[in-house]
């Protein structure tokens, strides 16, 4: 009787621990997707033409209400202008279906910051991270803040906020950990790797020229690719590049680590660059191959991905412009590159940039080689979102933040975010969409009929972020819930 009280204690004890992992309203179905977005909250009156004095402004008040879309206007008198709103995670069926909601408190994001809240599944795939502010909703500048213990007296923000790494389990529960990373800019990813270290991906600095050197020092320690561990806000860099490795002056050491995207593959962690007037646009290793970065890594492009100077690409060569952001490694030899493309290309019904899309790459001989783009389906020309002003209709631009699952059928479904242009003075906030697409993963010429198709949006005041596949149960909790059982019919035989 004691043995069986026992085994069936361990049962309801494992069951308890599934049931907190898989909360009845917020459980992930594995195989699903999540997708984060935010909404436009404000109310008109928050902000008072004349009278609200913006953060980034050097003492400018408002020249707009902070009803949307005209709040952006307020981007002429303060460059730094921004406004915290909700992260929203939504569960979706690989078919587009909803099947849950859930705002997450404690933890906002910037409305126009268009690369931010990127979703990674971590490398064990039991949880899914991303990044945010330790920021009320509707507070001003917090993405050109400065974060404690790493000040810039000529940042126009004079502001301190934390940022945020949130971590989400598979029954919807988030933890957050507030992080010093990224002072004056945005952190942008987050992704745990199997050493149960994170790593993040983003931005430092806002101030100007005038920034002293100790400053300048700082920021660069303080951006690109930085390590967290648990119970603790100080953050380390992993490493740092220079343009002068591959043989261009030195620039701005700080921007040429503007990175956005990340994912770990191969216990590898890899990063992307893809905006800013400084460094390469490109797709970058992390520390030596198969060991993730533990401070002070080498880090250098890709064998075969871009190299030209950002500050090299013109008008007169998009098609050969490179804006990556969202990376997906099918297999060891098969990445998959989620590229913006360019600010106004595709209006008025333009094909895109060569570029622009979802980009496949082959690792043939140690080097990697651009097999074809996917295009079709991201409608160019201007689309429109009920509710919004027609002057307002943004076009698409190419994609942002990238998720894929292997298929048993020897296809990749692929899920993207789209990146957009419009007539919005910040087009951050411009409404997007999220999409998909299926790819003969074994292709190496463009298949015949690939094209896109929406899963969510456009909606109005409202913009997509990051997808991720939904992470699953802990093995800690699938081992004690096998346990329990094994041990409740040892009883009964013994019975």
């Amino acid at each position: 009787m004691t043995r069986r009280l026992l085994a069936t204690t361990a049962l309801a004890a494992a069951s308890a621990i599934l049931a907190r992992q898989a909360g009845a309203q917020t459980a992930f179905t594995p195989g699903n997707l999540l997708v984060s977005r935010s909404i436009y909250v404000a109310p008109p009156n928050l902000i008072i033409p004349g009278v609200t004095v913006l953060p980034g402004g050097n003492g400018a008040t408002a020249v707009a209400s902070a009803a949307y879309p005209g709040v952006f206007a307020n981007e002429a008198p303060d460059p730094s202008f921004g406004l915290t709103t909700p992260i929203i995670i939504d569960q979706l069926t690989r078919g587009g279906t909803p099947v849950s909601t859930q705002t997450v408190g404690g933890i906002t994001t910037s409305f126009p910051s268009k690369s931010e809240l990127g979703l990674s599944l971590s490398a064990d795939r039991t949880a899914v991270t991303f990044m945010g502010y330790n920021a009320p909703v509707n507070a001003l500048d917090v993405s050109n803040s400065n974060t404690p213990g790493h000040p810039d007296a000529t940042n126009p923000v004079q502001l301190t906020y934390q940022r945020s790494v949130a971590t989400l389990n598979t029954g919807g529960y988030v933890s957050l950990q507030a992080v010093d990373a990224y002072s004056g800019n945005n952190g942008r990813n987050a992704v745990t790797g199997l050493n149960g270290t994170t790593y993040l991906v983003g931005n430092a600095g806002n101030g100007t020229k005038a920034a002293t050197a100790a400053v300048l020092a700082d920021q660069l320690a303080n951006t690109g690719v930085q390590i967290v561990k648990p119970g603790t806000s100080a953050t380390t860099s992993a490493g740092a590049y220079n343009v002068t490795q591959n043989g261009y002056p030195a620039d701005k050491p700080g921007k040429d680590n503007n990175f956005r995207g990340e994912t770990i593959s191969g216990n590898t962690l890899f990063v992307t660059k893809g905006s800013g007037g400084n460094g390469i646009n490109t797709v970058y290793q992390v520390g030596a191959a198969g060991t993730l970065p533990t401070g002070g890594n080498a880090v250098a492009i890709l064998p075969g991905f871009n190299t030209r100077l950002a500050s090299a690409d013109t008008t007169a060569n998009t098609d050969t412009q490179f804006h990556p952001f969202g990376l997906f490694f099918a297999n060891a030899t098969t990445l998959y590159v989620a590229d913006e493309g360019i600010a106004g290309q595709g209006a008025n019904g333009t094909a895109l940039p060569a570029q622009a899309g979802l980009q496949k790459w082959s690792l043939v001989g140690g080097t990697w080689v651009e097999d074809y783009v996917l295009q079709a389906g991201l409608d160019t020309g201007a689309y429109a979102v009920p509710g919004l002003d027609a002057k307002y209709n943004p076009t698409t631009t190419g994609l942002r933040n990238l998720a894929g699952i292997v298929n048993p059928d020897g296809t990749v479904s692929l899920y993207a975010v789209t990146a957009t242009s419009s007539a919005l003075t910040d087009q951050g906030g411009d409404p997007n969409s999220v999409v998909a697409i299926t790819d003969v993963l074994a292709a190496a010429t463009l298949p015949a009929g690939e094209r896109f198709s929406t899963l969510a949006g456009p909606v109005y005041a409202t913009v997509y972020r990051g997808v991720s596949e939904t992470p699953v149960a802990e093995p800690a909790a699938l081992a004690v819930l096998a346990t329990g059982l094994l041990g409740l019919a040892a009883s009964r035989r013994r019975g």
